[in-house]
């Protein structure tokens, strides 16, 4: 009998708890014992595992979050404490990891890979920034809410003849606002790819009024400008109500979508698949709606393109 770890880590993201009863009961029916790993990393350095059923992952395919829990360790870097992880999987006869998260997970993945551990990634995070996949994990269900969110701020927007700013996660990957920004039919969306120019914006929304545009809506990347001082800055110069709000972490929760539900599922599934044919050191992706794997190795080495985040703001740029 195979012994397997499953661990989830870095952000929660809604969907990793459906993709855990994927993978445990497709590890069951295989004929594999299954551990999960408490707060992911850090439980597999300290020995925080508990061994699975069926029933361990009853009730938990709508749920958000992850109910092994995660944390941060950026401590996993060094090799003495992945030898530690190494020692309490040797403990247990593990010798296989599958681990759902982002870039760090992926990347503390790999590092065990090349220590002699076994491994299988899955993308599970809101940013939909892992490199080979189409979508992650949580990416549809933080983008439902974030819609969600901007179609009430809209409203107050529209009738206070106001300009509002809304600022979403994403790390350096656009797709959250861009996403959000072309299916809420945002005036401007500011990503890295984009770049920002201050002067730009306050000359478009000067030109807006001018036309008797009654309000503006601005979709923000995080961690490209400070959401408050631009909506000072637009308050200054082109004479209009401007309000910043930055919705934070109500996107990472909540239940998941049935998107997200599926996706999940199936990459569960099919990372089980890959095990039981001896395919590991792989990170499952859905390219056009096909689950393939991809070398750990690759995947972390490849940076994402923005061709796609380019054509999405053309488009919204010509349907403003």
């Amino acid at each position: 009998m195979k012994n397997i770890a499953v661990l989830t880590s870095g952000g929660d993201a809604p969907g990793m708890n459906a993709c855990l009863r994927a993978i445990v009961r497709k590890a069951l029916f295989e004929g594999y014992k299954v551990y999960g790993v408490r707060n992911g990393y850090r439980g597999l350095v300290e020995g925080d595992y508990t061994l699975m059923n069926r029933k361990s992952v009853s009730e938990k395919l709508n749920r958000g979050g992850t109910f092994l829990g995660s944390a941060r360790l950026p401590e996993f870097k060094e090799v003495e404490v992945r030898e530690k992880a190494i020692e309490q999987m040797k403990k247990r006869d593990i010798d296989t990891l599958i681990a759902i998260g982002g870039d760090g997970t992926y990347q503390g993945a790999a590092a065990l890979a090349k220590m002699g551990i076994d491994v299988i990634a899955l993308p599970g995070t809101i940013d939909n920034d892992i490199t080979t996949t189409d979508y992650t994990i949580g990416f549809d269900t933080a983008l439902n809410t974030i819609v969600e969110n901007i179609d009430k701020l809209r409203d107050t927007s529209s009738s206070h003849s106001r300009c509002t700013i809304v600022e979403v996660m994403g790390r350096r990957c656009p797709d959250l606002a861009v996403h959000s920004g072309l299916a809420t039919g945002a005036e401007y969306i500011i990503t890295h790819e984009s770049g920002f120019n201050a002067d730009d914006l306050v000359s478009s929304l000067n030109v807006a009024q001018k036309n008797n545009k009654r309000h503006a809506l601005v979709v923000l990347t995080e961690n490209v400008t400070d959401a408050f001082a631009l909506a000072r800055t637009i308050e200054d110069q082109v004479g209009i109500e401007a309000r910043a709000t930055i919705l934070g972490h109500i996107q990472r929760g909540g239940t998941p979508t049935a998107a997200d539900r599926v996706l999940a599922s199936r990459m569960g599934h099919y990372a089980v698949d890959l095990l039981s044919q001896g395919i590991v050191n792989q990170s499952v992706n859905i390219k056009r709606n096909k689950l393939v794997g991809t070398d750990i190795f690759e995947t972390i080495e490849i940076n994402k393109t923005a061709a796609s985040c380019e054509e999405m703001h053309r488009v919204s740029d010509e349907l403003k």
